[in-house]
């Protein structure tokens, strides 16, 4: 595990985001781990955050103009990650523009439903972790209806897990099926193997490794 995976773990840990326990997720299942990226939810908390999305996305190569925030939280990621960009050494003080959504268009004043830079070039959307896939595919056509082209996605957390029920889960997991069906990659900061990995380096935390092991058997990739 790099440096940057193993120090997002210890972050999230700190900050309450990532937590051990039994939660009943929005899937139903019972997980052994929760991880709520809404707790992030102040000044430097959310300025460390953008940091390790600038350089999850400057490590990945990835050839691109500018950022997409879906509404909601995609808004203030685009926002503080643009911004820890235009510090970022890598980039040697590039301009990164962004935009975002508004889940209902605006009929007064500049109208629409975009706010930010117009869509141009080549788009990566930032979120933070992708569920069901929904929120990128309607990103996708509002980048396209631009003109633009979505070349990326950025999230905080791969959850590395499948969908369905019991008996009948997907082939693949939703990031899987989210590159599989728009042909661009997932760039994560941090993946579930991350975890485990990190759980078997921290004395303190090592008992929750068996449970979060057995929950990616029965239900990851």
């Amino acid at each position: 595990m790099s440096t940057q995976r193993s120090d997002f773990v210890r972050f999230a840990l700190e900050q309450g985001v990532l937590r051990f326990g039994e939660f009943t997720v929005k899937s139903g299942r019972l997980s052994p781990y929760f991880f709520n990226a809404g707790l992030f939810n102040t000044g430097a908390s959310v300025g460390r955050l953008a940091q390790f999305y600038a350089q999850a996305l400057v490590d990945s190569g990835i050839d691109f103009d500018m950022l997409f925030g879906p509404a909601y939280k995609g808004i203030p990621l685009s926002t503080a990650t643009a911004w820890a960009l235009a510090d970022h050494s890598g980039l040697k003080g590039r301009d990164v523009p962004f935009a975002f959504n508004r889940k209902e268009a605006k009929a007064h004043g500049e109208g629409g439903s975009l706010v930010g830079a117009p869509l141009a070039g080549k788009v990566v959307i930032i979120d933070d972790v992708i569920t069901a896939g929904t929120s990128v595919g309607e990103s996708v056509e509002i980048i396209r209806a631009a003109g633009a082209e979505p070349v990326a996605v950025l999230i905080a957390l791969d959850r590395m897990e499948r969908a369905g029920p019991d008996g009948q889960l997907s082939a693949h997991s939703a990031v899987q099926e989210v590159e599989q069906r728009y042909g661009m990659p997932v760039v994560s900061i941090a993946n579930l193997q991350d975890i485990l990995q990190y759980l078997g380096q921290d004395a303190q935390l090592a008992s929750h490794r068996e449970a979060v092991q057995a929950y990616r058997d029965r239900y990851g990739i």
